[in-house]
């Protein structure tokens, strides 16, 4: 069994068809859907987006409108970042603790609309807070924002120019959950969706639309847009097996899931007719879509995506991703480990803790896997020397105090907050882990540069701080290297449990499905995510008749609502298909 090319090709652009409405391009298409004795239309969205450029499109549209600009209504950037940076990491480099201001806070007041003839929008961030007839969110995926950011070409919210440079410390920890807060808060009331990655001509879809969609959605399966971040210890496995066409040097980090950051393609034609959907791309001619952020999918329908058990455990925030670490072809990632509980609660500002696993897709015994302690580590020693590599560039064995494991493909490592860990060069690792994902603290980062040939940046103290002690020789191998055990099997078809602790809240199991084989499964009230990771790829299809096809290296959302259903190996080759959910 194994992954020759001859299974469904990885589709980069999984979308759904929108209910209700079509998805419509262009701003005269939207401007004429508003009802006619609307008199005041806001215009919210993210910070990032080119507000200029909206004005002038509203305006080459409607000649004669009046427009009000939120921007110069907000507080000096001295107050705001009193209102918005306080606690024991207000003066830390990297990182910062989650924000739970409002965007309201970032204003000094809020602008009265004028009393005049036809139509006045009022647009920017926080629009909504404005009285007004419809409302309009104009959203840009926020990997354009961290672009920007690292680019220099936009500021951090609600900063202008003169204050100085932006940074990603800021918009990851302060401006995007600030904006996802007030984004979700308004979801219920959208009158239009507007996606502006093409801002000339916008897609947009009727709110009601957008929240009968999300209901669809949220009781069948669906796949996330994926994506691929760049590093300098990045590899090329995505570009070479899957096809992604990256804009950077590799394909280090794989978005295949990542609740925050992840979007959903609703338009154009649906995915489960993969074929002309490919040739429409191709044509370059495919109808509009929007892309609109999982998490408002989530914040719409909780119980439905989630299940009621994991609702009430973890709110709206969607607890479990999936993830690519592509070091083949790259560089060995750093030795670093994640917060413990307590740490990320009251340090950083997280509910819950990002406990991770690795799920080894590509790898070899000859590889490398970074896994907690040695027996005989000596830990003041490890201490000095991660601060004489960060402050001297003085490189030291990692492997002194850190433990190795042979990368053995379909080896899962368990890796709870606090134990050191990495992976070596030559894998492409599935994350399969709790949804933090900014929070790695680096022991040691092989004296790398960046892209501006500065040494990378570790966090030593915060790292040891957080070294769980604990997880150290024999233990390391017992708990957190486990082999498979069987759960059930059917004709041509079992489920093992690949490995699961005691403190960590999901557990990852493994189906094994031969071509043409069909196993049984249900939700059972919670949700399920999987991802071919060997084979020809599989038909999932759910009591209720939806089906959906999944390729190797996809992954697939299961909602809790989906309840029962089954799992069908397609092609010649059997598939493996790594699952996991809440326990």
């Amino acid at each position: 069994m194994h992954h020759d090319g001859s299974g469904l090709p990885y589709q980069p652009n999984p979308r759904y068809d929108a209910v209700g409405a079509p998805v419509l391009r262009g701003w005269p298409a939207a401007l004429a859907e508003l009802p006619t004795e609307t008199r005041v239309v806001a215009v919210d969205g993210p910070w990032a987006l080119d507000w200029d450029g909206v004005r002038a499109s509203l305006t080459a549209a409607r000649p004669g409108l009046a427009t009000v600009d939120m921007r110069p209504h907000l507080a000096p950037w001295q107050e705001i970042q009193a209102r918005t940076e306080s606690g024991p990491l207000a003066g830390d480099p990297h990182f910062a603790a989650l924000s739970q201001a409002s965007l309201a806070d970032f204003f000094a007041s809020l602008p009265s609309v004028p009393q005049a003839e036809g139509l006045i929008v009022v647009y920017g961030p926080g629009a909504a807070l404005v009285e007004h007839d419809a409302l309009w969110y104009a959203d840009l995926p926020k990997r354009y924002a961290e672009a920007a950011v690292t680019a220099g070409t936009v500021t951090n919210l609600g900063q202008r120019p003169s204050d100085g440079a932006a940074g990603t410390r800021r918009l990851f920890y302060i401006d995007w959950p600030v904006l996802d807060r007030h984004r979700d808060a308004l979801a219920g009331r959208i009158d239009r969706w507007l996606d502006l990655q093409d801002p000339a001509a916008p897609a947009s879809l009727d709110g009601a639309a957008l929240r009968a969609t999300a209901a669809r959605l949220a009781r069948r399966p669906f796949r996330t847009r994926p994506t691929f971040n760049t590093t300098p210890w990045g590899g090329q496995w995505g570009r070479q097996e899957l096809g992604f066409k990256p804009e950077g040097p590799n394909t280090a980090l794989g978005y295949e899931l990542i609740a925050p950051e992840s979007g959903v393609l609703i338009g154009g034609d649906g995915l489960d007719d993969r074929d002309s959907a490919r040739e429409g791309e191709r044509a370059g001619g495919h109808s509009p879509q929007v892309e609109v952020p999982f998490q408002l999918l989530v914040s719409l329908h909780p119980e439905l995506v989630l299940g009621e058990g994991v609702h009430d455990m973890f709110g709206t925030s969607f607890p479990i991703r999936f993830d690519y670490l592509d070091t083949a072809g790259g560089g060995n990632l750093s030795v670093h480990c994640h917060p413990r509980p307590d740490y990320m609660k009251d340090v950083f500002g997280w509910p819950y803790t990002q406990h991770e696993t690795y799920y080894l897709m590509v790898g070899s015994e000859q590889n490398t896997v970074f896994l907690g302690l040695r027996g005989d580590a000596d830990v003041d020693e490890f201490h000095h020397r991660a601060h004489e590599a960060d402050a001297g560039g003085t490189p030291f064995p990692i492997d002194r105090f850190v433990q190795t494991f042979p990368a053995t493909p379909h080896q899962l490592f368990l890796i709870p907050g606090g134990t050191p860990h990495g992976s070596g060069a030559g894998n492409v690792v599935l994350e399969v882990s709790a949804t933090p994902y900014l929070y790695s603290l680096r022991f040691y980062d092989w004296l790398r540069r960046d892209a501006e040939d500065r040494q990378r940046a570790v966090h030593v103290e915060h790292a040891f701080r957080n070294l769980d002690t604990e997880r150290t020789g024999d233990a390391v191998a017992r708990d957190l290297v486990q082999s498979p055990r069987m759960l059930r099997k059917g004709e041509g078809w079992t489920e093992e449990v690949l490995g699961q602790l005691p403190e960590m809240f999901f557990v990852v199991h493994r189906l094994a499905v031969d071509a043409r084989a069909t196993a049984p499964d249900s939700t059972e009230g919670r949700f399920h995510v999987i991802n071919v990771v060997e084979g020809d790829g599989v038909l999932v299809r759910t009591e209720a008749g939806d089906a959906h096809r999944v390729g190797y290296a996809e992954t697939l959302v299961i909602p809790a609502a989906a309840g029962a259903y089954t799992v069908t190996g397609l092609g010649e080759a059997g598939s493996l298909v790594v699952k996991a959910f809440v326990k």
